[in-house]
């Protein structure tokens, strides 16, 4: 199931509008480039930039999302046709067989079990031609970025276009451990509308992290920094291992 801030038609119509900002995309476009790839599998593609980015180069690109709604904006956007949108996540893959598949946007923190990750990675595994690449992010957990995330910090309001003016801002309400929840609040002043959207993320570390790929078939090429975001975030770059150790 996604979170509501990706399912509710209201709110994920909202999404390009209220992040339009994705000049961290531009990394990912250049790793692609890197490793020579010719097919993309975007995992949580929500409402499709960074597919359609890839696709707009000329790559064969599989967009999959668990969130129909954020599903909707992306095959409404222009070039969408060059995409092939899948509704559903990676363990619902079928025949899917790429050079690279993508997690951007902290998408890899939203598995928190360790049989969601696990299933996770393992599918991603099967999906990759031999010797393809899985590109991901996560947040460094040292850092404690949640420690930002109150409302003061936090709070903006939008004025978006054929809706009228937003305002936005989050919540932490627990952290246990690892895993941190947040609630995201939408008030709408065309008509007062209220709505809100709980998310929680697990912050891996990267022993942890490099610890899983290993156990699903992967090895570890690079670990860099976001560009973008330095010292704070993790960028993994895993090759697809044809043989368990």
């Amino acid at each position: 199931m996604a979170d509501d801030g990706f399912e509710v038609p209201r709110l994920a119509q909202l999404y390009d509008s209220l992040d339009s900002d994705r000049s961290d995309l531009d990394a990912y476009v250049a790793i692609v480039d890197e490793l020579g790839a010719r097919s993309v599998l975007d995992v949580g593609c929500g409402t499709g930039t960074f597919a359609l980015l890839l696709a707009a180069r000329g790559l064969d690109v599989v967009g999959v999302d668990p969130a129909e709604a954020s599903l909707d904006v992306a095959r409404g956007k222009a070039g969408s046709d060059d995409v092939r949108w899948l509704h559903g996540d990676a363990t619902t893959l079928a025949e899917v067989r790429v050079d690279v598949a993508t997690m951007t946007g902290n998408v890899a923190q939203v598995f928190v079990t360790d049989a969601e990750w696990a299933g996770t990675l393992a599918a991603l595994h099967a999906a990759l031609v031999p010797g393809g690449h899985l590109v991901f992010e996560t947040r460094v957990p040292e850092r404690e970025a949640w420690r930002e995330w109150t409302r003061e910090a936090t709070h903006e309001v939008t004025d978006v276009d054929r809706v009228g003016q937003v305002e936005t801002w989050v919540d932490v309400t627990e952290v246990v451990g690892e895993l941190v929840t947040f609630r995201a609040t939408w008030v709408f002043a065309s008509d007062g509308a209220v709505l809100t959207s709980d998310s929680t993320l697990r912050f891996r570390d990267r022993s942890t992290v490099e610890r899983s790929l290993a156990e699903a078939g992967f090895d570890v090429v690079d670990v860099r920094e976001a560009p973008d975001r330095p010292g704070k975030e993790m960028v993994f770059v895993a090759r697809r291992r044809d043989s368990q150790p």
